[in-house]
């Protein structure tokens, strides 16, 4: 039996491209194994989208060729830059782009001279979860139009195209039946699902249905801030118990000259109208963000009105990049680039700033009980971690930490009253299971 370990980098819809490679290759009879000593063939699904994530890629492919094994490169990365991969580095035995991924079974099979070896095709509906055994991903679409001028994805993963109705509610059905407690439904461009269908649907009927099926906990990730229904925000107001009241909205910045140019839709006005609705609409609602600092032709004008919003708006969670000038994309001829000194300090500054708001933010939980997921137990502290709907499962949002004399059981629901804030995590105690 052929092994196959699988080194998976990127984001959560990366995720779940590894976890259908990994089915497919588990239901043909290949052995996943979890160590690079073990594996006789070795899979890279890399990131593309920025530089550090690129190096990222081009390390991990490095450091697996000093095995020599049979090497597979698939992902973002091999999508963008096939040719030069295959030129640069031709020790690499395969490499799989992502349009390449309905051959993917026969490209892999081209590997081994054994002619009985036969791999079924990618199939969305066999996956290999390798995440948490209640949590999976639901991944709703794919591609994006938005053509935001400093992002690479449609470059990637091409145009914005909705996947079936049906065919994710049953998906969904696949995942409830495994015993998945907790489902993260995402995409590129999460509230534009179903614009393309026909006939046309949309993010809040697709959660409808999906809370029919009876999964105790649903969450929604990369809400684009004009495409949030009033629809939307009135479902997740009468289902808080099932939908998370967490909005991750990637705003990127809040000067309207930065934003026009980086050509995205709305503008600082209706952000702030929106993130007011919201609020008024669901008081305990979490909110997140990310920024980009430093973008072509950000002035310290443009910077200190994003620093004013942000001191406004009080996210509960906020993340930051500087700039990357990418291949391909509109920004990357725009003149005004910012020296990378300049776009360091700009981010230093809003950090700081982002971790009083986020240590006053967090002190407003003492004393509230939240019911969430245990996640983990550290057995050296004797530390339980819990998910609520305060924190979301992609490892960006900070820990809620908590004590228990009971054991208790990962992946079960627990009621935890917070005791104490810090600037990233909260801690509490164990009062009991959920009812």
């Amino acid at each position: 039996m052929i092994k196959v370990g699988m080194v998976s980098l990127g984001c959560a819809k990366n995720l779940v491209d590894s976890e259908m490679i990994l089915g497919m290759l588990n239901e043909s009879h290949f052995q996943i194994v979890n160590t690079i000593e073990e594996a006789d063939v070795l899979i890279v699904n890399t990131c593309g989208f920025i530089e550090s994530s690129k190096q990222e890629s081009i390390d991990n492919i490095f450091d697996l060729l000093q095995y020599h094994k049979k090497l597979v490169v698939t992902g973002c990365l091999v999508q963008r830059y096939l040719d030069v991969l295959k030129e640069e580095i031709p020790e690499v035995d395969l490499f799989i782009p992502i349009k390449d991924y309905p051959h993917m079974n026969e490209m892999i099979e081209s590997l081994f001279q054994d002619k009985e070896i036969k791999i079924q095709p990618i199939n969305p509906y066999v996956r290999l979860l390798s995440t948490p055994k209640y949590q999976a991903y639901l991944r709703i679409s794919d591609g994006c139009n938005n053509c935001c001028s400093y992002c690479a994805i449609p470059l990637i993963r091409g145009k914005f195209v909705s996947r079936p109705f049906q065919d994710i509610i049953s998906e969904a059905k696949i995942l409830k039946n495994k015993g998945i407690q907790e489902l993260v439904v995402i995409s590129q461009d999460t509230t534009k699902y179903g614009i393309d269908l026909e006939p046309k649907t949309s993010i809040t009927q697709l959660l409808k249905q999906l809370i029919d099926l009876g999964f105790p906990s649903i969450r929604l990730l990369y809400l684009y801030p004009d495409e949030i229904e009033d629809d939307l925000i009135e479902l997740i107001k009468n289902n808080q118990n099932i939908i998370s009241p967490y909005f991750d909205i990637p705003l990127q910045h809040a000067s309207n000259n930065v934003l026009k140019n980086m050509n995205r839709r709305g503008n600082k006005e209706q952000y702030i109208q929106l993130i007011n609705k919201i609020r008024q609409n669901i008081p305990n609602a979490i909110l997140r963000t990310t920024y980009i600092v430093g973008f072509p032709g950000e002035t310290d004008d443009d910077f200190n009105q994003l620093l004013e919003f942000t001191k406004l708006i009080k996210f509960d969670h906020l993340g930051a990049f500087t700039y990357s000038k990418e291949e391909g994309t509109a920004s990357y001829d725009f003149d005004d680039q910012i020296p990378q000194n300049i776009k360091a300090k700009r981010y230093s500054q809003l950090m700081k700033i982002q971790k009083t708001i986020s240590y006053e933010n967090n002190k407003k939980h003492i004393n509230e009980i939240m019911t969430g997921i245990v996640t983990n137990y550290d057995k050296d502290k004797n530390e339980y971690y819990l998910r609520s709907y305060w924190n979301a499962p992609d490892d960006i949002d900070g820990n809620i930490i908590f004590k228990s004399n009971k054991q208790l059981e990962i992946g079960s629901f627990v009621n935890v009253k917070i005791t104490n804030a810090f600037i990233y995590d909260l801690y509490g105690e164990y009062i009991g299971n959920k009812d």
